[in-house]
C-alpha cells in the first residue's frame, strides 16, 4: 500500500502555490517512503469532478492507498457535502489523511472535528469568492459596459469609452436592422403569426444574413429582447409594470438608447415570460425599432405565454389581460364540474402558490359583459374630444408622460414615510401629496386628449368592430382587447382597468 500525494490549483497566478510546490511539501511527509502522486491542473474545488481525483479515489477503494497527503486542506475539497462524503470513504477503507501544513491527525475526535470546522471556512471562502464575481459583474451591468456573449442580430461590436474605462458597445448593421425592422412590423399586425412570417422570409428568399436558418423560435427571442428598442417613457412604464427593477430613472428614457435585459441576482426558476426581479439597464448603443411597435410585439408575446392558444368555448377573450389585484399573478379560467360555467381564479392560489385569490368569485361571462361595456364607454369619450395637430405634441406628451412616472414614484415614496410619521410630518405629506395627485390628474387628461391624434384611425375601426361584436371571432376580440387594454386587475369585488389609450 502506498502513500498518496494529491495537488490541485484552478488558475496560474503570482500569489498561488503551483502543484509541484504542493507535491514537495507533501513529499516531505513520506520521509522517503514510495507515494503515488495525483494532481488536477485547471480544476475548481467547488466539486470533485476531476479527473486526478477521481483516479485516486477508485485506487483507495481497490486498496492500493493507505493515507492521503495534501498540501493544505481547500487543495482537495472547499465543499463541506463533498468532504464528507470523501471522509465517510477514507474510514470505510481506513485511509489517514494528512494537511501538510495545518498537520491535521484523523484518528482522534479533536482531529476530525477541527478538520469539519476548517472545510466549513474554506466553503465560506468560496462562497465569497463568488459572490464578490457576481457584485462586480452586475456593477459593471449597470453601467452600460459590454459583459460578452452573443452579439446580436442587427448589431456589430465597436470600440468604446465609459466612464474613463475601455470597453465595447452594440453599432447597427443596416442590412441586418432592415429585415429585424420588417419583421417587427409584421407582428405589430395582429393578422400575422410567427409562422407566417417564417414562410413570408422564406417565400420571398429573405436570407438570415449569419447564415442561420428563419425559425419561430429565433424570431421569438429577437421580438423579446429590448435591445432593440428606442427606449421611451412608454418602455420604462412597460417593465415598471411587468415588476422589473429599473437601475436608470425615468427621465433618462428619452427615446434614443436602447436596453439590456439581465436575469438579476435573484436565483429563480420562472418562466422567461416573466419579467419579475430582472435587472432593466438603458445601453450606450442607440435602439431602431419604435418603442410603439416594439411594446406590441413584445406585449402579444406576453398573452400569447398566458393565454391559451386554441379558442374552445371554455376559453375567454380576456386572458392574459385579467390580474390579481392582491398577487398581481394572471387570473385563468377554470371550468366548473356540475354544470356549464366559466370563471376566473388566480393562478398562485390553492396548493400550488401562497395567493388566497382574488376574494371573490369572477364568472367569466359577467366580466365579458362588464367589459364590453367598459370598452364601449371608454370609446365613447374619445368621440367628444378634439384633435390635436401640433407636430411638436408628440416630444411634448413623452415629456408629459415622463413628468406623470415621476409624480407617481414621489407618491410612493412620500405614503411610504407615512407609518411612524409626526404630526408635523403627516401634515407635510398630506399637503404634498394632494399638491402632487392635482398635477397628476392634470396631466393624466393632457395625455389622454393628445393620444387621440395617433389613434383617431384605429379608434374608428375599433368603435365598427365593437359595434358587431357578436359576429366577431374569437382571435379579433382578442385583437380588440389588446390594442384599448393593458392590463385589468381584480381585488376584493373591485376592477381597476388600465387603458392603452
Amino acid at each position: 500500500m502506498y502513500d498518496a500525494l494529491y495537488a490541485r490549483q484552478s488558475i496560474e497566478k503570482k500569489d498561488s502555490i503551483s502543484v509541484e510546490s504542493q507535491l514537495e511539501y507533501c513529499r516531505y511527509e513520506t520521509h522517503g517512503e514510495t507515494c503515488i502522486e495525483y494532481t488536477d491542473k485547471g480544476f475548481s474545488g467547488k466539486d470533485t469532478n476531476r479527473p486526478g481525483f477521481e483516479k485516486m479515489m477508485n485506487d483507495i477503494r481497490t486498496g492500493k492507498i493507505k493515507r492521503v497527503i495534501v498540501y493544505k486542506l481547500d487543495r482537495i475539497s472547499r465543499s463541506i457535502l463533498d468532504f464528507a462524503n470523501m471522509m465517510e470513504i477514507f474510514q470505510k477503507y481506513h485511509v489517514e489523511f494528512v494537511s501538510s501544513t495545518e498537520k491535521f491527525d484523523t484518528s482522534t475526535p479533536i482531529g476530525r472535528a477541527m478538520l469539519n470546522i476548517c472545510i466549513v471556512f474554506a466553503q465560506l471562502e468560496r462562497e465569497t469568492i463568488q459572490k464578490r464575481v457576481t457584485d462586480a459583474y452586475y456593477a459593471r451591468c449597470k453601467r452600460g459596459f459590454y459583459m460578452g456573449g452573443r452579439i446580436p442580430y442587427g448589431y456589430r461590436l465597436t470600440n468604446t469609452v465609459i466612464d474613463n474605462v475601455r470597453t465595447s458597445m452594440y453599432a447597427e448593421v443596416p442590412e441586418e436592422s432592415e429585415q429585424l425592422k420588417l419583421i417587427y412590423s409584421m407582428y405589430a399586425d395582429t393578422d400575422n403569426s410567427l409562422g407566417d412570417i417564417v414562410r413570408y422570409l422564406n417565400e420571398h428568399q429573405i436570407k438570415n444574413l449569419r447564415g442561420a436558418n428563419w425559425n419561430t423560435a429565433r424570431i421569438s427571442e429577437m421580438l423579446r429582447n429590448p435591445v432593440y428598442v428606442e427606449a421611451d417613457i412608454d418602455v420604462y412604464q412597460f417593465f415598471q409594470s411587468q415588476g422589473a427593477n429599473i437601475y436608470n430613472p425615468a427621465s433618462d428614457f428619452t427615446g434614443y438608447n436602447a436596453c439590456y435585459l439581465y436575469k438579476g441576482t435573484v436565483s429563480t426558476t420562472r418562466k422567461q415570460c416573466d419579467l419579475s426581479d430582472k435587472e432593466i439597464v438603458l445601453a450606450p448603443h442607440k435602439g431602431f425599432i419604435p418603442s410603439k411597435t416594439w411594446l406590441a410585439c413584445r406585449v402579444r408575446c406576453l398573452n400569447n405565454r398566458q393565454s391559451t392558444k386554441t379558442c374552445k368555448p371554455k376559453n375567454s377573450w380576456l386572458v392574459g389581460k385579467v390580474k390579481c389585484g392582491n398577487c398581481g399573478y394572471a387570473l385563468t379560467i377554470r371550468k366548473a364540474k356540475t354544470k356549464w360555467e366559466r370563471y376566473f381564479v388566480c393562478s398562485q392560489s390553492g396548493n400550488h402558490g401562497n395567493c388566497k385569490g382574488a376574494g371573490c368569485t369572477i364568472y367569466a361571462d359577467v366580466l365579458e359583459e362588464y367589459m364590453l361595456g367598459a370598452i364601449k364607454e371608454r370609446l365613447s369619450e374619445f368621440q367628444k374630444l378634439s384633435c390635436v395637430t401640433d407636430t411638436g405634441e408628440a416630444q411634448t406628451n413623452m415629456t408629459k408622460k415622463i413628468r406623470l412616472t415621476q409624480i407617481e414614484e414621489e407618491i410612493e415614496e412620500l405614503l411610504s414615510k407615512v407609518s411612524g410619521a409626526s404630526s408635523v410630518l403627516m401634515k407635510y405629506i398630506d399637503e404634498k401629496v394632494s399638491e402632487l395627485d392635482t398635477e397628476r390628474k392634470a396631466l393624466q387628461e393632457e395625455i389622454v386628449t393628445a393620444n387621440v391624434t395617433g389613434t383617431e384611425g384605429r379608434l374608428k375601426q375599433i368603435s365598427n368592430h365593437v359595434k358587431t361584436w357578436e359576429t366577431l371571432s374569437f382571435e379579433d376580440r382578442q385583437a380588440v382587447v389588446d390594442t384599448l387594454i393593458k392590463v385589468i386587475r381584480i381585488a376584493d369585488g373591485n376592477i381597476e382597468i388600465t387603458w392603452n389609450i
